[in-house]
């Protein structure tokens, strides 16, 4: 217990200046832009000039960068995130409206992705160059190469348009009345399309790792010596190279957060969804900085806390991480 909370203690210390990296990256770059969220109103509704110089003012776009990165990072002090301009609310109460969508869809798409990849890599892993070993590989190249988008749009036509089993989008249906059991059923239906677009891609990354790490691992000393001693071939795949080989998965499912995150703008799109995702495509249309930045922020502060979960699964697999013993490599 105590080797996992000085773990967590040092990786929360190292996301402090991540997070002020972001803040200040985002902010900068976003000052380069073209336009702002008065542009983008005025290219809506029309208006004066006088009108202009108002807007300005009263969404304090009229600032310069410095005073203006002042103020946001004083508000972020207090929690303030600002105010969305597209959708006149708080911006923490605009996205805290999305995000449990974006957070249930990613959750259940790293599920199935690591769960069924790592498990079909075992298959494809327990005796590599095998017959099952190949049809898995070529399957799995087949299908990392499959642009997500158009994974999802054919889900769509299969199972929504022309076998009419699951919903094309959405993420419940609309005034339904469903409550309790019922409505976490239909909100189970809807998910089970972009769940399957955005976690059999990225399956195919885990099955592909976890077959090169067990080839890996069947060939280090301690897996031959076990093989020899008689050791039961299912107890050694299970109990010593499984395991080991599952260490590269673990980290790459850190890694794999932030990409995950940004797969789930398309995926949310073509599904419509409505999510972090969609909210961030949103957000760029109507050129709603204060917007963008918090889903970019809270997108850092959940990658952050993934990576640290990571961590902590991968100090209980392997005993030297967190207790000083790490070799620099």
């Amino acid at each position: 217990m105590r080797r996992a909370l000085s773990l967590v203690r040092r990786r929360l210390l190292g996301a402090i200046p991540v997070l002020a990296l972001v803040i200040v990256g985002t902010f900068t770059l976003l000052e380069f832009a073209p336009g702002d969220a008065v542009d983008a109103y005025l290219g809506a509704t029309g208006g004066d000039r006088g009108l202009v110089d108002q807007l300005r003012r009263d969404w304090g776009l009229d600032q310069g960068p410095l005073q203006r990165l002042g103020l946001y990072v004083a508000a972020l002090a207090r929690l303030d995130l600002g105010w969305s301009v597209a959708f006149s609310k708080p911006v923490l109460t605009v996205i805290l409206e999305r995000l449990p969508n974006t957070l249930l869809l990613m959750g259940a798409a790293i599920a199935l992705a690591f769960g069924l990849g790592s498990l079909l890599g075992v298959v494809a892993g327990s005796r590599p160059g095998s017959a099952t070993d190949r049809a898995l590989s070529i399957g799995s190249l087949a299908l990392y190469a499959i642009p997500g988008f158009w994974l999802g749009l054919v889900l769509i036509i299969v199972f929504a348009v022309q076998l009419r089993w699951l919903p094309s989008g959405g993420i419940e249906t609309i005034a339904s009345g469903l409550g309790g059991l019922a409505r976490a059923g239909d909100i189970a239906r809807h998910l089970v399309l972009p769940v399957s677009a955005l976690g059999l891609l990225y399956l195919a990354l885990y099955l592909r790792m976890m077959r090169t790490s067990m080839a890996e691992v069947w060939r280090q000393d301690f897996a031959r010596a076990a093989l020899a001693r008689g050791v039961p071939r299912r107890r050694v795949l299970w109990r010593h190279v499984a395991r080991n080989a599952l260490l590269p998965l673990v980290t790459m499912l850190g890694l794999q957060a932030a990409t995950m995150l940004g797969g789930s703008v398309v995926i949310e799109s073509v599904f419509a969804v409505p999510g972090l995702g969609r909210l961030a495509h949103e957000a760029v249309a109507q050129r709603d900085t204060p917007l963008l930045l918090g889903i970019i922020l809270v997108g850092a502060l959940v990658v952050i806390l993934v990576n640290l979960a990571v961590d902590v699964a991968y100090a209980a697999l392997d005993p030297r991480v967190g207790s000083g013993k790490e070799t620099a490599a």
